[in-house]
């Protein structure tokens, strides 16, 4: 039987992810693998020619399947990559930063995305153009988003209340749909009106393209453009940020829990957002306020929900002991 032509796939995997550890995704890899693979000589493009003739014409489908399994399990197997591993603290009344690690290196902002979402939509409630008890209609689009969903349908409605509930508790990607094409008329304009608005408080290093943070390479941001961002959400109208202390709210009869677990496990913790894709491991940007003093704390790149939990946690206490000291982290990493 002729030797498969993805045989070189897995050590030449092992070696361009030796060679890039933290540039290349299981993706890329994959790319990168077809990129510099051997050409076959033309006795061997003539022998698999010869051989795909022989076999029954199930045989080759199953084979041709059987290469695509292999060169994904071998992408899985000899890709090193690893989410940015960030973190930033800040003094969220002065701005100062007390403390961060690679606070400047891009990465994905996953669902820390529904802040901006969230802060867009305040503002529009502020200029009078929504109202909390408005209904917005749930186009197909929205629908179609990939989890976590509300479970909103097409041509059906959602209250703006309901909406900012479904993004602050549920994270949800349907509902954040639904805000950005009721803003923006399309998710594209809104994704523009988010960028624009990043540029607008100093967030230099960070693009927008959609209203969720679903995967898209081109949605890129930083440590320090999350902690800024957050910053921007804290300052909102008490009964404004209120909305993001919310554990759970109710949907058509059923009570929707979050995803937040640093309620009631740091003193004065009253929330922001939590996020993640696998491209950017598990992220959180949290607050917590003591005795006029608030805190932000933002780790992306996490590689477990509790990990990243327990870091930020200990970041705000960190925080809360060392304010007053005009202190910047001398690991702060940048990347241009």
């Amino acid at each position: 039987m002729p030797r498969s032509p993805y045989g070189f796939a897995l050590p030449l995997l092992l070696s361009l992810a030796v060679a890039a550890p933290l540039t290349l995704n299981p993706a890329d890899a994959v790319a990168a693998t077809a990129k510099h693979a051997p050409a076959k000589t033309a006795k061997a493009k003539a022998h698999s020619a010869k051989a795909a003739k022989v076999q029954p014409k199930g045989h080759a489908k199953a084979h041709r399947a059987g290469r695509k399994h292999a060169v994904a399990r071998a992408a899985r197997a000899g890709s090193v990559f690893r989410p940015v591993h960030a973190h930033i603290l800040m003094d969220a009344h002065s701005g100062r930063v007390i403390e961060a690690e690679n606070a400047d290196v891009v990465t994905y902002p996953a669902s820390l995305t529904k802040m901006m979402t969230l802060l867009l939509t305040f503002e529009a409630i502020d200029r009078g153009s929504l109202r909390l008890d408005q209904d917005l209609p749930v186009s197909r689009h929205a629908v179609n988003q990939k989890p976590s969903r509300l479970g909103v349908v097409p041509g059906g409605t959602i209250r703006v209340e309901d909406a900012i509930l479904a993004l602050t508790v549920k994270s949800a990607n349907d509902v954040a749909v639904v805000l950005g094409e009721a803003l923006g008329g399309s998710e594209a304009n809104f994704a523009e009106m988010m960028t624009a608005k990043a540029r607008a408080i100093g967030m230099t290093n960070t693009t927008f393209r959609n209203a969720s943070g679903l995967p898209n390479k081109e949605q890129r941001t930083t440590a320090r453009d999350m902690a800024k961002l957050a910053r921007a959400v804290v300052s909102l109208p008490p009964q404004e940020y209120a909305y993001f202390s919310r554990q759970r709210f109710e949907w058509n009869g059923t009570v929707v829990p979050g995803h937040n677990r640093l309620f009631g496990k740091v003193e004065g913790y009253d929330g922001i957002k939590t996020g993640f894709v696998n491209l950017s491991g598990f992220n959180l940007a949290g607050s917590a306020s003591r005795n006029g003093q608030r805190m932000i704390a933002v780790v992306l790149g996490g590689e477990t929900a509790k990990s990243r939990d327990h870091e930020v946690a200990e970041l705000l206490e960190k925080g809360f002991k060392t304010t007053g000291k005009q202190t910047v982290a001398t690991t702060d990493g940048k990347a241009n």
